[in-house]
């Protein structure tokens, strides 16, 4: 690994059919242990139930107002300062249920690949 400094911009933010807004703050080939991204979703919005697998995921909620749905524990209001801990293949997701945009950074040990990602909101709505 190489030393770097990765300039934040709000134009790489993309959205992701998971229903939520991203920006890859740190996701490389050269720093295989981890990533960090800026999840953001909006008012009322819930995000699609998902599991990632071999990756845990934490949440740590910047800004605004969230309900975090993990497993089969009871849902939980989330706040700015506030971390969640995912396991892996721990079925997962947050809905905003504040006025404002809900800001997270979603840490992953290894690191977020596209291949750990599985959607399973059919599953669960059964």
């Amino acid at each position: 690994m190489k030393a770097t400094i990765k300039q934040y911009s709000p134009d790489d933010e993309f959205y992701i059919n998971e229903n939520c807004y991203i920006i890859e703050l740190s996701n490389t080939d050269d720093d295989k242990e981890v990533s960090i991204a800026r999840a953001r979703v909006e008012p009322g919005v819930t995000t699609r139930w998902h599991r990632l697998h071999n990756v845990v995921e934490r949440y740590s909620i910047i800004s605004g107002i969230g309900r975090v749905e993990i497993a089969d524990i009871p849902a939980r209001d989330v706040h700015a300062g506030d971390t969640i801990t995912i396991p892996a293949l721990c079925r997962q997701r947050i809905t905003n249920i504040g006025n404002e945009d809900l800001i997270f950074l979603a840490i992953c040990t290894p690191r977020f690949t596209p291949q750990a990602y599985e959607d399973i909101e059919d599953e669960t709505s059964l």
